[in-house]
């Protein structure tokens, strides 16, 4: 009852040893998540200690998987080193990395995008610049909340990770197959058409909630999708209904150029699609308890 991520789902941290890797790896380990390991070359052959659980360092992705078992990689290096460090996870054939930094250039996550691409697009690349993905009661891998909802029918899919939070948190009676975290930089892995497809596919999810946001035309790609592709009920909410004309907000990606890529836009292409749209997050969340 899950997408992209199990509760078989074996993870290694790339960036485990640093104060945000570590803090997120004992939080990953505390929800049930399966962390096999660590890696950072420089302690290769060490291991840290989370409470009971000792997790070994391993030099390099591919040691890790091969040592392991690994199938997935939580990113949590500096940005400066990001592109070099999914470049690695790429070539070692995981086959999911979690990129959670922020700030890394657009030119390197086009980089390792098209890396990526290049190799087969073996390995699915969620992020950059996003809080993860969770399956509730199995596995979470990133720095989502595990605590505030419950394994359910519903999946969703988002730009905001703090959004994410709110309607995992309001929907938490019913619960979640996954939430998908994909982030809002410009160049993104995991689009919101892809997190459909996957939860169309799912037999385990029963409805979607997709959340967007102002820039772009990501929205109205996804619109278009779902009015070809699932036949799931979809609510929705783009989140920059109040933003100041002319403004550049929030994340790197919410660029509007004209009337292009607003919210209200993108509210008429979903509606167009059957999307039913809430006006904010809380009326959102009201629309996807009905479709229960």
């Amino acid at each position: 009852m899950a997408i992209f991520l199990t509760k078989d789902s074996r993870v290694l941290v790339q960036g485990m040893t640093g104060s945000e890797g570590s803090k997120h790896t004992a939080r990953m380990l505390a929800s049930g998540t399966q962390v096999v390991g660590g890696v950072n070359p420089r302690k290769a052959g060490t291991s840290v200690e989370f409470g009971p659980v000792s997790v070994p360092v391993f030099g390099s992705v591919a040691e890790g998987m091969a040592a392991t078992g690994a199938d997935v990689s939580v990113i949590f290096v500096p940005p400066r080193f990001a592109r070099d460090a999914v470049v690695e996870a790429v070539d070692a054939g995981i086959g999911l990395a979690v990129v959670i930094t922020e700030g890394i250039p657009v030119h390197d996550t086009a980089a390792f995008w098209a890396h990526a691409s290049a190799r087969g697009n073996r390995t699915r690349i969620i992020g950059p610049n996003c809080p993860g993905l969770i399956s509730p009661g199995q596995s979470n891998a990133g720095i989502i909340p595990a605590d505030i909802t419950k394994p359910g029918r519903i999946g969703l899919v988002s730009k905001s990770g703090t959004l994410t939070y709110q309607m995992m948190f309001e929907l938490r009676d019913i619960g979640f197959s996954t939430a998908v975290g994909i982030g809002g930089d410009p160049v993104i892995g995991t689009t919101h058409i892809d997190a459909l497809a996957a939860f169309e596919a799912d037999p385990d999810t029963d409805a979607i909630v997709m959340i967007g946001e102002i820039g772009g035309d990501a929205e109205e790609r996804a619109a278009e999708f779902v009015r070809s592709s699932v036949s799931k009920p979809v609510v929705g909410y783009v989140a920059g209904f109040t933003a100041p004309e002319g403004k550049t907000m929030g994340h790197a990606g919410a660029i509007v150029s004209g009337s292009s890529g607003t919210a209200a836009a993108k509210k008429e292409a979903l509606e167009a699609a059957g999307v039913r749209v809430g006006k904010t997050p809380s009326e959102t969340a009201a629309l996807a308890r009905q479709l229960f």
